[in-house]
Order: structure tokens, then C-alpha cells, then sequence
């Protein structure tokens, strides 16, 4: 049999596999989608969109900032959007442009709005910062300037602080983070922000902004994005500095976040289940015929009693068209933005307490999931919920992360005891000092409040040590003079987050066909190709 004949009766054989089933034909291919918005949800949206590749589904994703999203979203620019607030909430409600089309919110993801500081006693790095809500409310309005100001210090009572000027370090840009961070002053600290905004040259009473007032000469910067303010204050130079940014930021530059005074007088850090906790309380609008469906109010949320809970906890929306094409969204684009809409509400969940965020509980997925069927386009037979792998679904259709969130140490209650753990991505312990009577760690039992059950999945801390050295205080370092540093240098460690990513069995398949017909071409084809245009040969 000549070469030639054993080339094609190959290539048949490989064809009569493909239609017989035994080798899977390729998949449908899935159109490039493009989004942007929301840096607060930059890191979850960029994990998932890096899942999906495998499948085919390639998201485009440019983290500009809600304000821009929804500008864009508006404009017919991108295929969705991302913010964390919707359109006309903000001081700009007034010109701001809403889409022509029809279009729905969508909720992503919950995580907490924390606080990332970058502060030294000595050379020991702060890691266990506790500051109240008020306090925090006048560090970012420049009323409390320094870190060892008698208000950080009743919220402190384990630290001497040093006399070190604070930096607040704010957006510039048209952010979603600013505007949750104005809406809870606005909703819990009105006078204080109102005194600000009329400094600042805002018109009072001041509302809720994207863009935070700056008063010129004052200690605050302003920078860009979410990684902008997150990487300004992880700098060694900008020791003093403190920010608002999503928890997630603060897990991946190894930096601690503050904990924040809840109305049950305890200081609770913002991790998956204190903010599945607090979004127990949180409004969200059900009325399917108003144009702001879905969206919530987080005022339940900032007065939660529940000692587990964080104050400011919230959710991300995702902008979609719906019910019909528009100028930029085709149905073709549907299959892909509903696959991966599907993708993140249930399975994508997964990952978001390793990521630094919260999962949606079942409640706001089965609504997602409502708007993810009126997607142009969209496979709808693929959207079932009873197919959603998502961590907080139960049985009984209570939130698991909520049901099983530890109540908080008796070192984190308001008083004279201060925890010694290490919060966000700083794992490192600091030691304590005046008056700590209990750090919640290794050799100390932990008491709760009346009501409040003890768990063990609470990290513990370091036995409390005395560094006050009974002397003087340097009032720049807040180190005891003549009694060493306090302790050693900061030893916090990565939390590795594990992404195993495996490839689908149907396109595992077909590659490995395709390489072997490659491989085959390669093998036979010259020779056969040099054959045929030989003219006096014979094949």
C-alpha cells in the first residue's frame, strides 16, 4: 500500500472517531466579552475570568473604577460593568447618563470595605490595630492627626503608639469604595462628615461622593485605584499611612487591616463570616419593576448587633444587558457572558473567602441567576441553581458561613484587654502592653460575652509580653527608651492560595486528537508533498 493511501484511510479513521463520539467534536466557540469598572471587585473578577480560559471564554477586564464602568456600561463602550453602587446614587446623580437600553444589576460578590494601615512601634510592625468608627470618621476627615491621640489610644489599650502624623490616603479617582465609605458616614456620622465636606468646599448637608473632597495643605494624598492606595501604603516609606480599600488587597500585600468597632462593642476584622454575618441585615430591593431591583440598603448592616458582625460589609454589582441586543451586545456574545454570569454565582464562590471577599448567599444568587437567564443570547438551559456548588447553601436554606461564624475573643471586647493576633495578610502577633489582661492566646482561656459561644477556629495569639520597660516612652517611635525594641522584627508570612485549574475532559480530548494528526502531518507529509511534486516519481 502506498504512503499516500495510508495518509488518507488515517485521516478517515480519525474523522469516523469524531462522528462515532468516541472522540468528542469541538465545542462551540465562546466571542471575547469586554468589562470594566469596580477595582473593589478587580481581584475576584480577574481570578474567575483566569478560570474560565479553559473552556474556551476569554474576559476582557479593565479595572477603571466604578464610575468609569458605569460611564462606559452607559455609553454602549463594554459589553458589562462593574460598581459598587448604582447609577444615580452618588453626588453626580444629577448628570449622570443611564443606558438607553434595558439593562440589570446583577450582585457578584460581598466582601468588607477594611482599613489597611502600614504603622511601626519601634521596628515592630502594628498588626492588631483596633479603631472605633468614630475614630476612623475623624482620621479621614483630619480631626484626629496623629496615631498617639487619646481617641486611638482608649480604642488601643495594649499599644503605645507613637507620636507619628497620620497619612489618610483616599481615592482620586471616581470609586465605588468611596462611595460605600461616604454613604456609612453619611448614614452614621453626618456632623463630623458635613463639618469636613464645608472645609473641602462642598455644599452641606454633604452626601454621598465617588470622588472624596481632599483639603488642600491637609496630611491626605489621593490615589488612583484600589492598587494605587493599597500600594501607596505598603511602601517602608509611608510608615503613618492608613486607607479604605477591599479586604482582598490587604491578604495579597501581606498587610494587616484594622478592626472595627461593631455596636456590640466588639472588634471584629472583615473576613467572610463576619461579612456574611452582617449582610444578614442588609435591605435588598425585590421589587422587580423598579429600576434599582437588587440593589441594597446597608443601614441594617452598619447597626447589626450580632457580635460577629462587620460594619461595613457589601455587595458588588455587575451590569448586564437584558431582554434585547443593543448596538454593542449581540446575541452572540450572550452565550459567553451567561456561561460565565452561571460560572461565578455558583462555582466561582468557591474561591472568594481564599480571595479576600465573602460568597453571595442563596437568596441574591437565585435573584442573580433570574437576570442571568434574561441575557441576550443566552444557553438558559444551563442555569440551574440545583446544579450551584456554592459554600453558603444549606439544607435548610440558611447561610452555612453565617450559621458557623465564631463569635469574637473576650480580648476584642471594648475595655481594658486588647487581642495580640495579626489581622488580614499579617499572620504576625504584636506584643501588648498596659493593662492587657487577656490576649485570647497560647496558655489563656478566652471568655465571651453573656449569649456568646467559643470557638476554636479562632487563631490564637501570643501570650501578652510587657515592653513598656516601666521607663520614658520615645514619643516618635512609642519604643521604651533603654528597654530594647519591644520584641523582634515582623515575621508575617503569605497565605498561598491554591487555584488548581484542570482542563476539560471534552477539550483534553480533542487536543490530544489534534496533536496526533499534527504529529502525523509532520511525520509523513514532506516526504508525500516531495513525492507528488516529483514529477518523475511515483507515488
Amino acid at each position: 500500500m502506498s504512503r499516500k493511501i495510508r495518509v488518507v484511510l488515517a485521516a478517515v479513521a480519525v474523522l469516523a472517531l469524531v462522528f462515532s463520539g468516541q472522540v468528542p467534536a469541538l465545542a462551540a466557540a465562546y466571542v471575547p466579552i469586554n468589562g470594566a469598572g469596580s477595582t473593589w471587585s478587580e481581584n475576584a473578577i480577574r481570578q474567575w475570568a483566569s478560570n474560565v480560559e479553559q473552556y474556551g471564554m476569554r474576559i476582557n477586564y479593565d479595572g477603571v473604577g466604578s464610575t468609569s464602568g458605569r460611564n462606559q456600561f452607559a455609553s454602549g463602550l463594554i459589553d458589562f460593568g462593574v460598581s459598587e453602587i448604582p447609577y444615580g446614587k452618588d453626588d453626580g446623580a444629577a448628570t449622570e447618563a443611564r443606558p438607553k437600553f434595558p439593562f440589570a444589576y446583577m450582585p457578584i460578590v460581598a466582601g468588607g470595605t477594611s482599613f489597611m494601615y502600614n504603622l511601626t512601634i519601634g521596628k515592630n510592625r502594628v498588626t492588631n490595630l483596633r479603631l472605633s468608627g468614630e475614630t476612623l470618621a475623624k482620621i479621614f476627615t483630619n480631626v484626629i492627626t496623629n496615631w498617639n491621640d487619646p481617641a486611638i489610644k482608649t480604642d488601643n489599650p495594649g499599644l503605645v503608639l507613637p507620636a507619628r502624623k497620620i497619612v489618610p490616603v483616599v481615592r482620586s479617582d471616581g470609586s465605588g469604595t468611596t462611595a460605600q465609605l461616604t454613604t456609612w458616614l453619611v448614614n452614621q456620622y453626618p456632623d463630623i462628615w458635613n463639618a469636613y465636606c464645608a472645609k473641602a468646599g462642598r455644599k452641606t448637608p454633604c452626601g454621598v461622593t465617588s470622588l472624596y473632597p481632599v483639603i488642600p495643605g491637609s496630611a491626605t494624598t489621593a490615589q488612583s485605584s484600589s492598587t494605587g492606595v493599597a500600594g501607596y501604603v505598603s511602601q517602608a516609606s509611608s510608615v503613618g499611612a492608613i486607607t479604605y480599600v477591599e479586604y482582598s488587597y490587604a491578604l495579597n500585600l501581606h498587610f494587616p487591616v484594622a478592626k472595627l468597632r461593631n455596636k456590640s462593642d466588639y472588634f471584629v476584622e472583615p473576613t467572610a463570616r463576619s461579612v456574611a454575618v452582617a449582610l444578614l441585615a442588609a435591605k435588598i430591593n425585590t421589587d422587580k419593576n423598579s429600576g434599582d431591583y437588587l440593589t441594597q440598603d446597608l443601614s441594617g448592616v452598619y447597626n447589626n448587633t450580632d457580635a460577629r458582625t462587620y460594619p461595613l460589609s457589601s455587595y458588588s454589582y455587575m451590569l448586564i444587558p437584558v431582554d434585547q441586543e443593543n448596538t454593542r451586545f449581540k446575541v452572540a456574545k450572550g452565550k459567553t457572558l451567561g456561561d460565565f454570569s452561571y460560572y461565578f454565582l455558583c462555582e466561582g464562590q468557591q474561591q472568594a473567602d481564599q480571595l479576600g471577599y465573602s460568597p453571595l448567599p442563596i437568596n441574591l444568587v437565585q435573584a442573580g441567576l433570574e437576570q442571568v437567564r434574561r441575557i441576550p443570547g443566552v444557553d438558559a438551559q444551563n442555569v440551574n441553581i440545583a446544579k450551584c456548588n456554592n459554600p453558603t447553601f444549606s439544607k435548610d436554606g440558611s447561610n452555612t458561613l453565617a450559621k458557623t461564624a465564631p463569635f469574637p475573643q473576650a480580648c476584642d471586647k471594648v475595655g481594658t484587654t486588647q487581642c495580640a493576633t495579626g489581622t488580614g495578610g499579617a499572620t504576625a502577633n504584636t506584643p501588648t502592653t498596659g493593662g492587657t489582661k487577656n490576649t485570647g492566646g497560647k496558655g489563656t482561656t478566652a471568655t465571651t460575652s453573656p449569649g456568646a459561644k467559643p470557638s476554636s477556629s479562632v487563631s490564637s495569639a501570643a501570650t501578652a509580653t510587657d515592653t513598656s520597660g516601666g521607663g520614658a516612652v520615645d514619643p516618635d517611635t512609642g519604643q521604651a527608651i533603654g528597654g530594647g525594641d519591644g520584641g523582634g522584627t515582623d515575621t508575617a508570612t503569605a497565605i498561598p492560595v491554591s487555584l488548581t485549574s484542570q482542563l476539560d475532559p471534552t477539550l483534553k480530548t480533542v487536543l490530544i486528537v489534534v496533536a496526533c494528526g499534527l504529529l502525523l502531518g509532520l511525520t509523513v507529509g514532506p516526504p508525500l508533498v516531495a513525492r507528488l511534486f516529483n514529477r518523475g516519481g511515483r507515488p
